[in-house]
């Protein structure tokens, strides 16, 4: 009998050190598994949550033109938003990331080649990126911040733009010159290989956007009656509540935009960092904000909204290069001089005779310049003279680049309304329809 019994025993003995590593591979396969899941689902958590920054884009630009501008506001930040989807698709995420050597085919794989979608059912042995994330997830996470340079630009330059000539830039900038300069930093380029830091994109996104911006500015000119007989002449927005509810859709947006940046939940220590990146966001934009809101008391002697909105974004704005390091305090530091930025920024472009109707400039280019720099006040492993030797490389590129767009477009479209057309509103005079047909112009 014990014999009977010794000889199963026993077989069992032999068996319990492949179970025991087979339970281990399992374990391993599992948690890989649910780190690629996790990673994905960041990215598709933070990429919505962009998304809806171009609500916020849009609305406050609607509230910051004149109410014989809003429909054509809404159209540009619609039409923008759609043109960068198929632009990026078509030639930007593989300019920014590209497949092996560049080629022709590898810009374009987006059409020509493989898509940037798996396959339908794939499993995690399969998968494009095993031990990431989904390629599709991170496809539509960049598309967000690439939509969202476009937007920048196009508040900075409303109520005096055609729409057609807008429209063809945003092609050339979201398939093109943003991809190819992330590129350089995200793509694992030059930049990036200096040691350039910028967590989210102070530089590779908003001041991007704001030296478009100023390009197409100074290309353009004032708004007619902007600057006259020596004065500035102030244009108030049509709807500020609107502008406000902007406001607070691009604060909760940021989250996706600077959290989702983290690129990683499969660990403790990864959702730990997002949950810090969200806190020091959060207070980045409320010291902006204040700052702005005591500031306009003591300067004008009384809060100027606009200066308070523009200043909770520049304070997102300043943190998005390095929102991780810093403590509570010094993130509410960072914001605070965003804010000091757009308070004075502002009449600084207007003394240039620079008109930006919705402050864009100064609170993507400035802020974001300086955002860029207070990197090194909160991680060791950056270098003050990369940082701004990245500033400037990226800004010339831009800016240069920019500009013979505008200039072309301007020989060979003219970039510019008539003066009928600007004093009637763009809403009928390119449209044909009011944002608020029962109320007077303003």
């Amino acid at each position: 009998m014990k014999k009977t019994y010794l000889i199963p025993v026993a077989g069992a003995a032999t068996m319990l050190p492949s179970l025991a590593l087979a339970q281990d591979a399992e374990a391993a396969a599992v948690t890989a598994e649910m780190v690629w899941i996790m990673n994905t689902l960041l990215f598709l958590i933070g990429g919505f949550l962009v998304f809806w920054m171009a609500a916020g884009f849009a609305m406050l630009e609607g509230g910051l033109v004149r109410s014989k501008n809003v429909t054509m506001q809404m159209t540009k930040n619609v039409a923008l938003f759609s043109l960068a989807t198929i632009a990026y698709w078509a030639f930007g995420y593989n300019l920014m990331y590209p497949l092996g050597t560049w080629s022709v085919e590898g810009v374009l794989s987006g059409v020509f080649g493989p898509g940037v979608l798996e396959a339908v059912g794939i499993d995690l042995a399969s998968a494009d990126d095993g031990e990431y994330a989904s390629t599709g997830s991170d496809f539509f996470f960049q598309l967000m911040f690439c939509a969202a340079t476009a937007s920048i630009v196009s508040g900075a330059l409303a109520e005096r733009i055609k729409l057609w000539p807008f429209l063809v830039f945003v092609i050339i900038l979201t398939g093109v010159i943003y991809p190819l300069q992330a590129s350089w930093k995200w793509g694992g380029g030059f930049l990036d290989e200096m040691g350039f830091l910028d967590f989210a994109g102070s530089t590779v996104v908003h001041s991007v956007g704001g030296w478009a911006a100023l390009a197409g500015a100074l290309i353009l000119g004032p708004r007619i009656g902007k600057y006259k007989d020596g004065r500035v002449h102030p244009m108030p927005g049509s709807n500020l509540a609107l502008a406000t509810l902007g406001t607070f859709i691009l604060w909760m947006g940021w989250f996706g935009f600077n959290g989702g940046s983290q690129l990683a939940m499969g660990s403790v220590g990864d959702i730990a960092d997002v949950s810090r990146i969200f806190s020091n966001t959060n207070a980045a934009a409320a010291g902006g904000a204040v700052v702005a809101l005591i500031l306009t008391q003591l300067l004008y002697r009384k809060p100027d909204l606009t200066m308070i909105l523009n200043g909770a974004l520049a304070g997102l704005v300043s943190i998005t290069a390095e929102p991780l390091t810093p403590s509570l305090g010094m993130a509410t530091l960072i914001g605070g001089i965003g804010g000091v930025i757009v308070v004075f920024a502002v009449p600084f472009l207007d003394k240039l005779k620079i008109d930006d109707v919705v402050g864009a400039i100064p609170v993507h280019l400035f802020a974001g310049i300086w955002g860029t720099i207070a990197v090194v006040l909160t991680n060791g492993d950056a270098s003050l003279g990369t940082q701004l030797y990245s500033i400037v490389v990226v800004g010339i590129f831009v800016f240069v680049v920019s500009g013979v767009v505008w200039f072309i477009l301007k020989a060979v479209m003219g970039i510019r309304v008539s003066e009928e057309a600007e004093i009637n509103g763009l809403d009928t005079s390119e449209l044909g329809m009011e944002a608020y047909p029962d109320f007077s112009k303003g």
